[in-house]
């Protein structure tokens, strides 16, 4: 991180220190960022004609956060800007504001005007509640990576819980790989001439609701959410410039209810989210519940363990929503914290679908070499996929991917 105030030292990590001179930066300023070498090798060829036949993928990316602070604290302005290179991708080629915005805080309330992001949800495998934030796949098919939403967020605490209430006026397209990239399928994705159900299309006005209480041991969350889908379907037409078959991604009005829970033990977190969710055809719910034990000290160390086993249930139609990959599936999984000075951590997975026995196999593991240096090694792996499922397209996509950041 980088503290800048005015006649002081500039601190790079843990380890690097320089002056910088008074007039160069303003003492409410505190920027911080990284800069991210990554290395995609995929261990098969690729699985359809129109895909580069690549193997070995390399990618940079800069990311930095800049805060200003006024009135003790109590206003806010964030920008955060990202951009990638991507040597096959054009799609993950490209440069975007994950967040701009505006942040009051009053005596037990607080507003955020501007581009933010928000994250509901307590279990591993899926994230059912999150809704808030649209979804950027071409840099992470796991679905962890978001875009900025627009929003106008107002949060109050008082002693009934915390009521979360946001305004969301502007509308954010789902991104995907290049139509000629790896972890694509057949056809391509036709992005430019997506629908909308709302005839406002982007300009559509959505709201959100939550609530969220602590009684004893367990945390609840109960949220509410009208608008536009963040999850597009994919219907098959043929282009209008190529007469080539493509899939044109469909956004669709929704309704949807979700439930977070978490119960606190000595030793066992046990968590569940399930939603209702109408304008995907019937009404229909999703759920995901299990738990995770954690052994901590093991063996006497300093090290954590901990074991996480989830079940996903999805009751949707597929033909007329977008599609479900975890509709019966089962997730086990070990996390191991080292509680290192070098912060290291590993998350080891696997997700099996009940009923055809398609499987995928995860595995994160990062580790801080240096005071501001950091590798990150990420695994996925696709086994015993049939012809007939979801992520069929996928099958000859696994990758191992390789991360070496450097925190400024």
């Amino acid at each position: 991180m980088i503290q800048v105030s005015a006649c002081r030292a500039v601190s790079f990590g843990l380890v690097l220190s320089i002056s910088v001179p008074c007039a160069a930066l303003a003492e409410p300023w505190d920027l911080n960022g990284h800069i991210t070498l990554d290395s995609r090798y995929f261990l098969n060829d690729s699985e359809y004609t129109n895909q580069k036949n690549m193997r070995f993928s390399p990618s940079a990316s800069i990311e930095f956060e800049a805060v200003y602070e006024a009135n003790d604290g109590s206003d806010r302005l964030t920008f955060t800007p990202f951009a990638r290179k991507d040597a096959d991708d054009v799609n993950r080629t490209h440069a975007d504001v994950r967040e701009l915005s505006w942040l009051h805080l009053g005596r037990r309330w607080d507003m955020t005007v501007g581009l933010s992001k928000v994250y509901w949800g307590v279990t591993e495998s899926a994230h059912l509640v999150d809704i808030i934030n649209q979804t950027d796949t071409a840099e992470d098919i796991m679905g962890e990576k978001k875009l900025g939403q627009p929003m106008i967020n107002i949060n109050m605490e008082q002693q009934w819980g915390v009521l979360n209430m946001f305004v969301l006026p502007g509308f954010r397209t789902r991104s995907f790989t290049a139509n000629d990239a790896r972890l694509h399928g057949p056809l391509a994705i036709d992005v430019n001439n997506a629908t909308f159900e709302a005839s406002q299309k982007e300009r559509h006005l959505d709201w959100a609701m939550r609530w969220t209480q602590t009684f004893n041991n367990w945390d609840i969350g109960v949220s509410h959410f009208q608008g536009t889908s963040r999850e597009p379907r994919m219907l098959p037409q043929f282009s209008a410039t190529t007469a080539l078959p493509v899939l044109v991604p469909h956004y669709d009005l929704i309704s949807q209810t979700g439930l977070e829970l978490q119960l606190t033990t000595e030793d066992i977190l046990w968590k569940a989210e399930t939603i209702s969710r109408a304008g995907h055809g019937p009404r229909f719910a999703a759920a995901v519940f299990g738990f995770e034990y954690t052994k901590y000290s093991v063996l006497n160390s300093v090290a954590d363990v901990g074991v996480l086993v989830e079940y996903l249930y999805d009751g949707r139609e597929m033909n007329l929503a977008p599609p479900s990959f975890a509709n019966h599936d089962l997730f086990a999984g070990v996390r191991m914290t080292m509680n290192d000075v070098q912060d290291s951590k590993v998350l080891m997975g696997g997700m099996i679908d009940t009923q055809t026995h398609a499987t995928f196999l995860n595995l994160e593991a990062e580790r801080r070499l240096a005071g501001n240096v950091k590798v990150e090694i990420n695994g996925r792996l696709l086994m015993n996929i049939p012809d007939d499922d979801g992520v069929v397209w996928m099958r000859n996509d696994d990758f191992i991917e390789l991360k070496l950041h450097w925190y400024f």
